[in-house]
């Protein structure tokens, strides 16, 4: 096993967590109070969908983006979020006010299809309302992976084609992503490379996978990753700032040979890897080419 246990989602400590108020349905609870119905089809069934948010100067970093696809979710899963675009910005701002957040902190945004009338799967039976969660964290990304990078490998678990379980929806059925964890850890690893069906690398267990060739900026096809805002972002960046940028597919002939490599994510922007499947990347550090997205990253997310 991995013994420093990294992730792209490692938080410095915070004790000021164990006294945040959650948000549920419109309440803002204590944590030891805030619950949801053993009813739910989020817990029975994994039915909903999220978005993780970022808070940067007092603002949600993109947060019109990740509204965007919260709602194309809901669309696609043919559920009310029972809040209009207007009254969810006041809730998540409302939520990071009793708490007292106005920078280096994280919302994760929670919306089910509801509480059930009885236990099986059919969606009918969500007869109460859509149940809406809001968690608000003090949460830093971790000092010490950002300038170490983590270890990757790469699983057997691959992506899913869209007509199976797209890999767009960002939902909270994430058993797919969690066995690919698994084996990653158990292989001592940090977190877990995933293909696709074809046997093309995809993507992360929870974040979007980038590599560095000789100063260009390599990333899959939107096909079997989920499209993330940061790693949109990035391409964004990338482009504006004279880095070439491929978004094709690759195989890991090309990931172990890069110079660099890095992963993306609303938590932590990029996070940098040291190691795939054992082999160092480069000469094990953070590169040129990452510090200079993230540095640039930095500007893009706190001029909002």
């Amino acid at each position: 096993m991995s013994s420093h246990s990294f992730s792209a989602h490692t938080a410095e400590e915070d004790n000021r967590n164990e006294s945040i108020k959650i948000y549920v349905n419109g309440d803002l609870l204590p944590k030891n109070e805030a619950m949801v119905s053993v009813y739910d089809s989020g817990f029975m069934l994994g039915d909903g969908i999220w978005e993780g948010l970022r808070i940067y100067n007092g603002k949600i970093a993109f947060l019109d983006d990740h509204l965007d696809r919260l709602y194309a979710s809901a669309k696609v899963l043919d559920f009310e979020l029972g809040l209009s675009r207007e009254d969810m910005v006041k809730a998540l701002y409302n939520t990071l006010e009793a708490n007292g957040m106005t920078h280096d902190a994280h919302l994760r945004l929670m919306v089910t299809r509801g509480k059930k009338k009885k236990p099986f799967q059919d969606p009918r039976l969500s007869i109460y309302g859509a149940t809406t969660v809001i968690i608000a964290e003090h949460s830093k990304p971790s000092e010490k992976v950002k300038n170490e990078g983590m270890s990757l490998f790469t699983v057997h678990v691959v992506r899913g084609q869209p007509n199976s379980q797209d890999p767009k929806l960002n939902s909270h059925s994430k058993i797919n992503c969690i066995t690919a964890l698994i084996q990653a850890q158990k292989a001592g690893a940090d977190e877990a490379l995933m293909l696709d069906p074809h046997g093309f690398v995809a993507t992360c267990n929870s974040t979007n996978f980038f590599i560095v060739r000789k100063g260009e900026v390599w990333t899959s096809t939107p096909k079997y990753c989920m499209n993330g805002i940061t790693r949109q972002k990035v391409i964004d960046i990338c482009k504006a700032d004279g880095i070439v940028v491929h978004e094709t597919d690759f195989s890991l002939f090309e990931v172990y040979g890069s110079d660099e490599a890095f992963v993306t994510g609303t938590f932590a922007g990029q996070t940098p890897v040291n190691s795939i499947d054992g082999r160092i990347v480069g000469d094990g550090k953070p590169g040129p080419v990452f510090k200079r997205i993230n540095a640039l990253y930095k500007e893009l997310a706190t001029a909002q």
